[in-house]
């Protein structure tokens, strides 16, 4: 026979575990959700911009996204995280010759989580 205690702790158990799913994550980060370019993408025409969408709303002040060119060298204007949206940031670009772009990113979103990544895409001849 089960006792008393046992069902209720178990039935505490079921609840908990029930209500989990419904807990937004404490611990949120600012991911990189998709770009424009695509990471790994070749494009045929030069892009007028590099955009980065985050998942979560940025601190303008610390969050940048660089873009080096097939020499390895800066191209672009100073990334700006976007005005109305603090999740999009924009790097304006000039005309870009053909080939391979690196893009590197630095995140902290606005609950002061940290992230970084790269990618890179093509310019097509």
């Amino acid at each position: 026979m089960i006792s008393r205690s046992t069902t209720f702790r178990f039935a505490g158990v079921l609840a908990v575990a029930a209500l989990l799913p419904l807990v937004p994550p404490a611990l949120a980060h600012a991911f990189l959700q998709r770009a424009t370019p695509a990471a790994g993408s070749t494009v045929h025409t030069s892009p007028p911009e590099l955009v980065l969408h985050f998942t979560e709303k940025l601190e303008p002040s610390f969050s940048t996204a660089q873009v080096a060119g097939p020499g390895g060298g800066r191209i672009g204007e100073a990334s700006q995280v976007d005005a109305g949206d603090a999740t999009i940031v924009h790097v304006k670009l000039p005309p870009l010759a053909a080939g391979a772009y690196k893009v590197v990113w630095h995140a902290v979103s606005v609950d002061s989580h940290v992230t970084d990544g790269d990618f890179t895409f093509t310019v097509a001849p």
